[in-house]
């Protein structure tokens, strides 16, 4: 039997992240909070037989001129999670989850799901049953539990080279709380944005800031790069079941030439460790493409991880009628699911 929750139920949301053998702050209610309304309604559905459990967060959205919907997830690696890691979870316990959840899905007209996958949890062993699982590309990862001398002799020179330029001028690292950092940070990163021309999707306003980072479910940290008492470089890491996930960084127009980013990478391993964390994970390229921004983070080190979307068709017939309605070729050649919501 199929249960959803909605951001409504805040406890019932918690408990279940709570028990969860592995899970990230992309999974909390606190987050998926933070959704606006016109991304869908944050939803978690749960398939659960006696103490064993399947959670699933997502975003449910109604298609457009239609009785249909379809299912999405917030931005970030979410997917399943269990009280039991998925290589841990019983074939017919995965098996009945399938049954219940496709019935559901044809129940409650859902035409497609989309969910970005956790780089570093087996999920795929669950939704590999149902298809659709797709590859899209690779995630930058440091081993914390190397040495920071060996994880330092992987950097590129040039990485290097940079952070010893930033010893040299006597950057400092600072972690700040409070009004007036968080001003601070929001000038810094939507000037960036601005700066390399980012989509709307990456601007985010101030509240929003105070509100991801203030939460007792997840470990969020504001770090600020300074040279003297110049801000040059900010950022918002999480710390999570033993990851750091790198979530938001800007870098100070005027300042790049001095990359203070590659200079807080490095301090954030640091800090990490003394924190106990397994990895910091820097992340891929925008889009997931190994373009210039992938290969930057490659200058720390050559350790990745595939990172997988699942993609399903849950109804292929109506999803066809609504590629026909758009006039969209299903064979078309364009990284976008579902295929009907592009342009």
């Amino acid at each position: 039997m199929i249960k959803l929750f909605t951001i409504h139920d805040k406890l019932e949301w918690t408990s279940y992240v709570d028990k969860a053998a592995e899970y990230d702050f992309y999974h909390t209610w606190h987050y998926h909070m933070l959704e606006p309304d016109s991304s869908g309604s944050p939803t978690l559905l749960v398939y659960q037989e006696q103490d064993n459990f399947i959670a699933f967060p997502f975003l449910k959205r109604v298609i457009p001129e239609s009785d249909l919907f379809d299912l999405s997830c917030v931005y970030g690696y979410s997917g399943p999670f269990s009280n039991r890691k998925m290589e841990d979870l019983d074939d017919t316990f995965t098996e009945n989850f399938k049954e219940a959840f496709l019935n559901f899905l044809s129940q409650e007209k859902y035409v497609s799901v989309f969910s970005r996958m956790h780089p570093f949890f087996k999920q795929q062993l669950l939704l590999e049953k149902f298809g659709g699982v797709h590859e899209n590309g690779r995630t930058v990862v440091i081993d914390l539990s190397e040495s920071i001398e060996e994880q330092r002799k992987k950097y590129r020179q040039s990485t290097m080279d940079a952070i010893k330029h930033a010893w040299k001028r006597g950057f400092k690292i600072r972690e700040e709380t409070g009004p007036e950092a968080i001003e601070l940070f929001t000038s810094i990163y939507t000037d960036n944005m601005k700066r390399v021309h980012a989509s709307d999707y990456y601007f985010f306003n101030e509240a929003y800031f105070e509100k991801i980072l203030n939460t007792p479910e997840y470990d969020a940290r504001l770090l600020t790069a300074y040279d003297g008492d110049t801000a040059i470089c900010s950022t918002i890491v999480m710390f999570t079941s033993g990851i750091i996930q790198a979530h938001l960084i800007g870098t100070r127009s005027g300042y790049e030439h001095h990359s203070p980013a590659k200079f807080m990478a490095d301090e954030i391993s640091v800090i990490g460790r003394l924190f106990g964390m397994r990895y910091y994970n820097l992340g891929g390229g925008l889009g997931f493409k190994e373009d210039a921004l992938f290969k930057w983070k490659l200058g720390f080190t050559e350790h990745c991880l595939d990172f997988k979307s699942w993609r399903y068709i849950v109804n292929p017939t109506k999803y066809q009628e609504l590629l026909d309605k758009k006039n969209i070729d299903k064979n078309a050649d364009i990284d976008f699911f579902p295929l009907y919501r592009y342009a």
